[in-house]
């Protein structure tokens, strides 16, 4: 494995079990069998090597998740698509997503909270905007796409832990599931 790709392996798996602020950059070296000045080469610091791993890794999910986020007249459709993007991060980088979202949760002032803030921002912007668009065909909704945002948001990453704790799995049921709760809930 080259020496980058071994850094942000390693450096991903110590952040998971550890926490960002828990892991120096002498415990990742030793974790990738490199030296300081060989991270430092790649990435120029801790919180590079940090930023480095989010852009890498979120940017291909958040593209996804923008397609799926578009707004198709068929708020239960999208709402699935949206869950099944999430759902399928979740089985496929179960490393990445506890450890993104342990930064979602971390200090507002930490290191790690500001380097997960613009994809945060992001993906609350993609569902905000998929919530306006369907406020246009179903009038309960206008004014609420921040609120039923970090609503969906809320509820998709307590299911994804769920599934990611053992306590069921990332299927289709648990999709339906997810959609039949947050559904009742907005039509109300």
């Amino acid at each position: 494995m080259e020496n980058r790709d071994n850094l942000l392996k390693c450096a991903l798996d110590l952040f998971t079990l550890n926490g960002y602020d828990a892991v120096g950059v002498q415990t990742i070296c030793d974790a990738a069998g490199i030296t300081k000045p060989t991270l430092y080469h790649y990435f120029g610091s801790k919180s590079g090597l940090l930023n480095t791993l989010l852009a890498e890794e979120l940017n291909p999910f958040l593209a996804q998740l923008e397609s799926a986020a578009n707004y198709r007249h068929d708020i239960t459709d999208t709402l699935y698509q949206v869950a099944q993007t999430y759902f399928n991060f979740g089985r496929q980088k179960p490393h990445l997503y506890r450890f993104y979202l342990s930064m979602w949760f971390a200090p507002h002032d930490s290191e790690a909270f500001k380097a997960m803030q613009p994809f945060n921002e992001r993906q609350q912007n993609l569902l905000e905007n998929l919530f306006a668009a369907a406020a246009l065909d179903h009038g309960n909704m206008q004014g609420r796409q921040r609120t039923y945002a970090a609503s969906f948001l809320g509820m998709v990453n307590t299911y994804v832990m769920l599934a990611l704790n053992g306590f069921s799995e990332l299927d289709e049921n648990f999709v339906r599931s997810l959609l039949h709760q947050f559904m009742h809930g907005i039509f109300s």
